[in-house]
């Protein structure tokens, strides 16, 4: 069994800190020692520890513990969860017990009972892995409560396009590789990505999913590698990045192709040394994530224009699949719908309904520039304002759909603004960067209404 715990000792007894290395070191995986605790700091910012054995006294004729608490305010500041064991060598059980209702995790004495040390350690070690597999279980099972109402869509298709992908995410998936999904907006790459995740050895764990498109450039950094409380003007309280919360598990990052250049090479760091630090923090975090990456931008085209780095696109690109159009696999388009309308029809408690043959072919016959996400949306309007329980081409409203048309006669700004944006994604098939252009707004502007209108 490998061993567990990396230990801090701090004192300034150089024989005291060669005795209890050699001692702890069959028993930990690290010990290291230091003698002068202004370096504390310098340790803690390079490694991450789990129990910090400290000194409670450093100078020479003062024996009140004073100086041990200050450098053990020191550690929580760095770590407010990193567990302290105090050294001293007055046996004090008022100052034990001073210490111990200041944060301190327990008290030894500097006589050398070998029993002593090592089980309180072990003991120290044990339930500070708990404190932190507790703590990192809370930050899960909240992110799991804000996805609970995620897409729960499946991956469908009996095309010959879709079959093959099929085949290839099957000889994908279990592996642990980085994958890039291409495809325009609406074809389904969250849902394939999800689709990945469950078919993998990491299936158990979190899926996270972050839309790059939607977050601000000055929010990338704690939006993906949290932030410590008081890191900036907003940092109420502590927070966890993304990385952190996929760790064991898989990070869908969508909409690569949006980041900054200053983002790409932050996100490369991270990639690369399979560590994040939360912004106002200062000890780097491990983590272990399956990366799964989302476009509809011609990467290589940026590359080659120098907008995004090759570099970037070479950790992110182990495997590339792309997502067909949903115009170019219409024998697709009858499975999703029904999946769709049995769906919708639960969800609005409408019972029983189904499609006419002239609907399915109504539904055929539409260019479909949103593909499955504007079928869905589609689909979920005509089962709200279906009263009947099978759906014929008249029931779809596709007509008005379709056209875009503003009414002139109706001097509703929101719905004005829909129909907007509707017909520039619609214009610009399904290309957000285009669309938003052609309304005047950036991308992210452009996602918050599509997430307010529900288009």
């Amino acid at each position: 069994m490998p061993k567990e715990g990396n230990i801090l000792i701090v004192d300034d007894n150089r024989e005291l800190l060669l005795a209890l290395k050699l001692y702890l070191k069959p028993h930990f995986k690290q010990i290291k020692t230091e003698h002068n605790p202004n370096r504390i700091k310098e340790h803690l910012q390079k490694d991450a520890y789990d129990v910090v054995m400290l000194d409670m006294n450093f100078k020479a004729g003062i024996n009140n513990g004073n100086e041990g608490l200050y450098w053990m305010q020191e550690v929580h500041q760095l770590d407010p969860e990193l567990a302290v064991v105090f050294i001293t060598g007055y046996s004090d059980v008022e100052l034990a017990v001073r210490a111990i209702k200041k944060g301190a995790a327990d008290f030894i004495e500097k006589s050398w009972d070998e029993h002593k040390i090592l089980s309180t350690l072990r003991s120290v070690f044990e339930i500070q892995k708990s404190k932190r597999a507790i703590s990192g279980l809370k930050k899960k099972q909240e992110h799991l409560k804000e996805c609970i109402n995620a897409n729960n869509d499946v991956f469908i298709g009996q095309s010959e396009a879709m079959q093959q992908l099929i085949q290839l995410i099957n000889k994908v998936a279990p592996t642990d590789v980085n994958a890039l999904i291409l495809g325009e907006n609406g074809t389904g790459k969250e849902v394939m990505a999800r689709t990945i995740h469950q078919l993998s050895e990491r299936k158990d764990e979190m899926f996270v999913s972050v839309d790059l498109g939607a977050i601000h450039e000055n929010l990338f950094e704690s939006e993906l590698f949290g932030h410590k409380k008081g890191a900036f003007t907003d940092a109420k309280t502590d927070r966890t990045g993304r990385f952190e919360l996929a760790s064991g598990g898989t990070l869908f990052l969508d909409e690569i192709g949006n980041l900054s250049l200053s983002a790409q090479a932050k996100l490369l760091a991270a990639l690369q040394n399979r560590e994040i630090t939360p912004v106002g923090g200062s000890r780097p975090i491990k983590v272990d994530i399956r990366l799964i990456c989302a476009t509809n931008m011609p990467l290589q085209q940026m590359v080659a224009e120098g907008r995004f780095r090759e570099d970037l696109l070479y950790r992110i690109n182990t495997i590339s699949m792309e997502l067909p159009a949903l115009r170019d696999r219409k024998e697709d388009i009858a499975g999703l719908a029904d999946f769709f309308l049995n769906k919708q029809a639960d969800k609005y408690n409408k019972g029983q309904m189904s499609f006419s043959t002239d609907a399915i072919k109504e539904l055929k016959a539409q260019s479909w520039p949103g593909n499955v996400r504007e079928l869905q949306h589609a689909i979920e309007k005509a089962v709200i304002l279906s009263d009947k329980s099978i759906i014929d081409p008249d029931g779809l409203f596709l007509n008005n759909q379709a056209s875009n048309v503003l009414d002139a006669d109706c001097f509703n700004l929101i719905e004005h603004e829909r129909l907007l944006i509707e017909k520039a994604i619609a214009n610009c098939k399904g290309n957000m960067s285009q669309a938003s252009k052609k309304l005047g707004i950036n991308r992210s502007t452009l996602y918050d209404k599509i997430k307010k209108y529900e288009l």
